[in-house]
């Protein structure tokens, strides 16, 4: 009997929360849930390796691009709930993004975890956005993840902590740009902090998107020009390539 008061109880509270402060799916807009079932499964999926998908990743020195591992497509539900997360107060998405970017870690670990190795803890650095990003949302969606992403690498047996080194100065958002356009826009924009010099060697960069891999090359040179090494890339999704068509997991390498 108590127990199904108190169920009673929790289905009423629920509802009245509901009218007060409606809740809606961020991927599809169903009502009464903040993420249902049906568009959960678009975070569902095994982690793959995706920087195929993204041309602007291409070194063109003879050296492969970085490996950066994803979950999802960035299309349907799961585009619309990434952006409802960072630009629209969607913070009741964050444990579910987070795992999303936890399994994509455990995946970059199997298949890389001795690249992973060695003195002192890999730094986990989440992309930069812009100063108008940043003040406009009041927080760090990449941050966000990176500490998901960190505290799984440490979990797994690699040492790691978040570390924000690089920051992003004035520039245009990157969302709507063309590929060419992305590159142009960061140009010269992004940079490291100043780095004490115990930092280690090693670094797995974050972002919440890979679209034309246009940011994270720039992270990437970013961060191999202050001789800090970039072994892997972690995002939650990313953009199909022209003609592959969404649903359907890239070459797992």
């Amino acid at each position: 009997m108590h127990g199904a008061g108190g169920a009673w109880w929790r289905v009423a509270g629920r509802e009245l929360l509901g009218l007060v402060l409606p809740i809606a799916c961020a991927g599809c807009g169903a009502d009464d849930v903040p993420w249902c079932d049906g568009c959960a499964q678009g975070l569902a999926r095994p982690a793959w390796r995706v920087e195929g998908r993204a041309a602007r990743l291409d070194r063109m020195d003879g050296r492969p691009p970085v490996a950066v591992w994803a979950v999802a497509d960035f299309a349907g539900p799961v585009r619309r709930a990434v952006s409802a997360w960072k630009d629209h107060g969607r913070a009741d998405m964050t444990a579910a993004l987070g795992a999303s970017a936890r399994r994509a870690t455990r995946a970059l670990v199997d298949e890389a975890g001795e690249s992973l190795l060695g003195p002192g803890p890999v730094l986990v650095v989440p992309a930069p956005s812009t100063p108008a990003a940043r003040r406009r949302r009041g927080w760090d969606p990449a941050g966000e993840l990176a500490a998901a992403v960190a505290d799984e690498l440490t979990r797994r047996g690699c040492p790691a902590r978040r570390a924000p080194v690089l920051r992003r100065t004035a520039g245009a958002d990157q969302a709507g740009l063309s590929a060419r356009a992305r590159s142009r826009n960061l140009s010269g924009h992004v940079h490291v902090r100043r780095w004490p010099s115990a930092l280690p060697g090693r670094a797995v960069l974050v972002d919440d998107v890979l679209t034309t891999g246009a940011t994270f090359a720039a992270c990437v040179r970013a961060l191999e020009a202050s001789g800090i090494a970039v072994v892997a890339g972690v995002v939650v999704a990313s953009t199909p390539s022209p003609g592959s068509g969404a649903g359907s997991p890239g070459p797992t390498f």
